[in-house]
This record gives C-alpha cells, structure tokens and sequence, in this order.
C-alpha cells in the first residue's frame, strides 16, 4: 500500500498516476469525488484528461471495500478527502463513527487489492477552519491520514511536485 498526501496542487494525483502505470500497464482509477457544483465540475474534468486509455475508471462515492475486490489489480484512491467527505456530510459531522467507518474501508481495500495507492490532503498544516464543522472535519482527515500513512508501506509527502518519502 502506498499513501501520497501534501497539500492542493502539490503534485499528489499526478505523482500518484505516475507510481501506479509504473506498476501495471492499466491501472484501475477509483474517483470518489461528488459533483458538488459547477467549479467541482470543472476540477473533475482536469482531473479525467490528464487519464489515457490505459485507466479503467471506476466511480465510488463510499463504500469502495464492497465494489472493489481486485487482488491481482492496481488500484488508485483519489481521494481520501473527498471520500471522508461524503461519509461525514451524510452521517451529520458525526466524527467517531466515519472514522471507524474510513479505518474498516482502508483495511477491507488494502487486505483485496495487489497495489493500493490512496491519494489524500494535507488540510490541518494552514488556517483554522471558521466553522464547528470544519474543525471537526479537519481533526477527521487529520486522524483518517494517520491511519491510512501508517498502515502504508510507503508514505509520500508532496511538496511543490516534489515527493518526500516519509517511510
């Protein structure tokens, strides 16, 4: 399992597609992202043409562990935030339970899937959140990173496009 964070346009996607087609000519692109608006839209579809034909596209808004049962597969995440995100919009902020429910998905993901590679956000190293919500969601991506980092056999920290191994 390989886990890539760092902050936004730092390089995490691209470095991310980069590692997977060095390890499997087609590699399964697992989008988790919901098409919240207009501007969202736009950043989705930056995201599709930087793919070629070689990805296979497989959109999942939570449960990935359920629809993803690949072994012999290499599977990119991106990403952990957006994933979290759309337990943690609809469970009403509830912070303990969509972390248990994120642990459980990342163990199921990285137990059924040859290469897992999960792409996520450095969101906690800038200002504070104004809002309740947002702070909680901060400590939730936060803690959802750490577990995802550790359980990883390599962890990535992107900085400017470039990668930091952290193990």
């Amino acid at each position: 399992m390989y886990y890539i964070s760092g902050g936004m346009r730092s390089g995490k996607s691209s470095h991310g597609s980069q590692l997977a087609l060095s390890l499997s000519e087609n590699p399964i692109y697992v989008a988790t992202a919901r098409r919240w608006d207009e501007e969202f839209d736009q950043r989705i579809k930056i995201h599709e043409s930087d793919r070629d034909e070689r990805w296979e596209l497989v959109e999942v808004e939570k449960y990935l562990s359920k629809e993803i049962k690949l072994k012999d597969q290499v599977i990119l995440v991106d990403c952990l935030t957006l994933w979290l995100t759309n337990f943690f919009m609809d469970n009403e902020y509830d912070v303990s339970y969509c972390l248990e429910v994120i642990k459980k998905e990342i163990f199921a993901l990285k137990e059924q899937t040859k290469d897992l590679i999960i792409i996520s956000n450095e969101i906690g190293m800038g200002l504070h959140a104004e809002t309740s919500s947002g702070r909680k969601f901060t400590d939730l991506q936060g803690w959802a990173n750490q577990y995802a980092a550790n359980l990883a056999d390599q962890a990535i920290l992107m900085v400017s496009g470039l990668p930091i191994v952290l193990k």
